[in-house]
């Protein structure tokens, strides 16, 4: 996918890699529209890129579909729909169900609302994009929060059973899959059990955006930005008890309790 000329829609736009992904696509001649909880972070980049910007909980279905729509209306159909407003919660199966539901909502059911309303005006003229962002989480695990390991997961389930779906009307996926990036998100990570997605290194939004639109250019379904994952993932697959063993290490060590 080229971006020149394309109508882009961001969810999770006022910081982080949802800005980073939103100047990237201005950039490249793309027109912008941003979704956030936070309205005036997202007008703010908005006006930087001359977009358009919405205030929109994606934990509430009507907000997306109000999105959707007047993205539709103002600045045209929507070439690429982008899923990225997300949270982290430490947690357990002990962890509140409030907690549970919250993180539920915002990380699996948004990119649910985002594909109920932008897939229609795609099918019907037989072409677009939707990117999903996941995380290393979703194809590997995520020590010190079964919250958003579970959620993580989803999202790489629900993006590969779109891109097998409707890929052959037209409809391409990407997931977007990275370990730590320094946003709102990671701060004092290194203090939380959380750490160990830091393990190859923090990247810069940037350095993600960037990714991305490589990413995009090959449609490729996993976009990688720390290709470090990549290997870590095919030795799940190779041999899932051997990386089970390896992980339950990796925590012992977190824990304290070997050398």
């Amino acid at each position: 996918m080229q971006l020149a000329g394309k109508v882009v829609a961001v969810t999770g736009g006022s910081s982080g890699i949802g800005r980073a992904m939103a100047r990237r696509f201005a950039q490249a001649g793309a027109r912008v529209a941003i979704a956030d909880i936070d309205a005036g972070g997202a007008a703010a980049v908005a006006a930087e890129i001359e977009g358009l910007s919405m205030a929109v909980d994606v934990a509430v279905e009507t907000d997306i579909q109000a999105f959707v729509d007047a993205t539709s209306r103002k600045l045209g159909p929507i070439d690429l729909f982008c899923s990225n407003a997300g949270i982290a919660v430490e947690g357990d199966p002990w962890t509140a169900d409030e907690d549970w539901d919250r993180i539920w909502a915002v990380n699996v059911k948004s990119h649910i609302y985002g594909a109920r309303h932008v897939l229609p005006q795609m099918l019907e003229r037989g072409s677009g994009y939707l990117l999903q962002t996941a995380s290393a989480a979703g194809l590997a695990t995520q020590l010190g929060s079964a919250l958003y390991a579970v959620t993580k997961h989803a999202v790489v389930a629900l993006a590969e059973w779109l891109a097998i779906t409707y890929g052959e009307r037209g409809i391409q996926v990407s997931v977007l899959a990275p370990q730590a990036v320094r946003t709102k998100m990671t701060e004092g990570i290194e203090h939380s059990g959380l750490a160990v997605a830091a393990v190859d290194g923090m990247l810069e939004p940037e350095d993600v955006a960037e990714a991305v639109v490589e990413g995009l250019a090959q449609e490729r379904f996993l976009v990688l930005p720390h290709p470090e994952v990549l290997t870590y993932f095919q030795r799940k697959a190779t041999d899932y008890d051997r990386w089970i063993a390896g992980m339950q290490r990796l925590q012992r060590r977190l824990e304290g309790r070997m050398p």
